[in-house]
């Protein structure tokens, strides 16, 4: 039996999505650096440290407007996600050496197979709005 089934981490992650309100965001938002650092510092969710910073850029769009063509749900998927990560004493605390990080990363692992959809989306609304910020710049 796997010490942190699939099935943990989607109750998890729906528990956390369930806590997530809009005004979470910005607090979300603020925190950024620290989660992307536990992150980087984690051999079990360092692999995950693109899927995070562009996880955090569509929380960021979708807070300042710049981007509601989302689900609240995913939203609130991500931000609970991102939220479990920050938390050390989850379902395995993080101080476990070997372990600790495990949960984190079946809930991220569950979080972006859950929204991957959307964040495709996302990942293809930004790079063409970054095309067309580049191309819309004097020479």
């Amino acid at each position: 039996m796997a010490l942190f089934s699939q099935k943990k981490a989607e109750t998890q992650l729906n528990a956390e999505a369930d806590k997530v309100h809009r005004r979470d965001l910005e607090d979300l938002l603020d925190r950024q650096r620290a989660i992307e650092e536990k992150v980087k510092g984690s051999g079990k969710l360092n692999r995950f440290s693109s899927d995070v910073r562009l996880m955090f850029s569509m929380i960021r769009d979708y807070w300042y407007g710049n981007y509601r063509s989302v689900p609240w749900k995913t939203i609130a998927a991500v931000a609970g996600a991102l939220l479990y990560v920050l938390n050390p004493l989850d379902v395995i605390p993080d101080l476990i050496l070997g372990f600790g990080l495990l949960d984190d990363a079946s809930v991220v692992a569950l979080c972006l197979k859950v929204v991957e959809s959307d964040l495709h989306r996302y990942a293809a609304w930004k790079e063409q709005t970054e095309e067309h910020r580049q191309s819309a710049k004097p020479d």
